[in-house]
């Protein structure tokens, strides 16, 4: 028995232990690939990367000129042809104060086409600054406000808004052989527009747009058959407006489709 034992203990001693066979090829050769890989798109990367040859830049060029955008974007120019960061060029050029728009794309060998819009002024906000077709301020001191353009005033914030509702009534009112020469929104809401003979329209804060539709499809027309008899036109009322001639006197009118729906209103209200 104590031999058995003994040889057991002799088994225990001398038994190896022995360690799992790994394929290496099977781990090594995707590493070579991939680094193979790698180093190929470097090296073309570096052969590819060539200094910048020339700039195509093309737009109206009306308020800026090629040479501002050429030094705005000198800095990224100098990373050369695949290093150039083409979206930071276009924030670049964007950021000029009348730049609207601008792409800007590489063709090969080594040349950068930049193409750009100019912000177009639709109207001059407060005192110098100007909006564009989108109702944004995009200049906020000009120079040369551009006196054939109509005047808007308003809290900055509502910029958009008081932009808005020029070109929604100016659209109606062509028709009509009428235009705005400005739109004012004070710090309390009350809205006020004057036409392009002078004619002034208070439309005030409540109803606005009611008062304006009623303006539209009823005073409008009053004014073109006598714009130099009226001089203002008074739209604050509940049951329609008030004219005031240019003699000083006032004629007040009524809604009278206003009254036929609330007559109808309250009978179906009894």
């Amino acid at each position: 028995m104590a031999r058995k034992q003994a040889r057991r203990r002799k088994q225990k001693k001398t038994r190896q232990i022995t360690m799992p066979k790994f394929a290496i090829g099977r781990i090594v050769a995707p590493l070579l690939a991939a680094g193979v890989v790698f180093a190929t798109y470097q090296f073309s990367l570096a052969m590819l990367d060539r200094r910048i040859s020339s700039i195509e830049i093309s737009g109206p060029f009306q308020r800026v000129t090629a040479l501002q955008i050429e030094e705005a974007i000198s800095d990224e120019i100098d990373e050369g042809f695949v290093g150039a960061d083409l979206g930071g060029i276009q924030d670049r050029i964007v950021a000029l104060q009348w730049i609207d728009q601008a792409r800007v794309a590489r063709r090969w060998p080594s040349r950068i086409a930049i193409t750009v819009t100019e912000q177009v002024p639709a109207a001059v906000w407060g005192e110098r600054g100007l909006l564009n077709t989108r109702g944004e301020l995009f200049v906020e001191e000009a120079r040369h406000p551009p006196a054939e353009l109509p005047r808007l005033n308003g809290p900055d914030d509502r910029s958009a808004e008081v932009a808005n509702r020029y070109l929604e009534v100016r659209d109606r009112l062509i028709p009509a052989g009428l235009d705005l020469r400005s739109v004012h929104l004070d710090a309390r809401g009350s809205w006020e527009m004057t036409l392009n003979n002078g004619v002034e329209v208070r439309l005030g804060r409540r109803e606005v747009d009611e008062r304006t539709d009623l303006f539209l499809d009823v005073v409008a027309d009053i004014i073109s058959s006598r714009p130099k008899e009226i001089d203002y036109v008074d739209m604050r009322y509940g049951n329609g407006f008030t004219i005031g001639w240019a003699g000083g006197s006032r004629t007040p009118v009524k809604d009278k489709k206003k009254d036929r729906q609330e007559m109808l209103a309250a009978r179906g209200h009894k």
